[in-house]
């Protein structure tokens, strides 16, 4: 795993959820950018989540498959884009991320889209360091 720095300034806002405003790696590490996941369901091809929170749980499956293949873990996530259909949902797919994504937390941000592929509620892309 490679060393990943916290970057806060007290000039800047506190985070208001599981993430820090930045993130340092060495200029050694080998980067993945990690394409956006949505919540489908490897063994069926499709999203069977009804829920906004289900779908998060699955969105995070796809991406801990995804970093496995890369010979990573969560904790090599240095910076993620948390897309939302509905910015209401927020509260709860920021519940499920924090579950998952520890610190030192990596860099977000988070936004609203006005759709996304196959109707799905949340989409998590991720860039990696190891």
């Amino acid at each position: 795993m490679s060393q990943k720095e916290v970057i806060c300034s007290a000039n800047a806002p506190e985070p208001v959820g599981p993430y820090n405003q930045a993130i340092a790696v060495p200029a050694t590490s080998k980067l993945i950018f990690m394409a956006g996941q949505i919540a489908i369901d490897p063994a069926v091809g499709k999203i069977v989540a009804t829920t906004v929170e289900a779908q998060a749980e699955q969105v995070i499956k796809n991406i801990q498959a995804v970093l496995t293949e890369a010979g990573a873990d969560i904790t090599n996530v240095i910076k993620t884009t948390v897309f939302l259909a509905d910015m209401a949902d927020f509260p709860k797919v920021n519940a499920i991320y924090g579950k998952y994504f520890l610190a030192p937390f990596p860099a977000r941000s988070t936004v609203q889209v006005a759709r996304l592929p196959l109707d799905a509620l949340v989409e998590i892309e991720c860039i990696v360091a190891i």
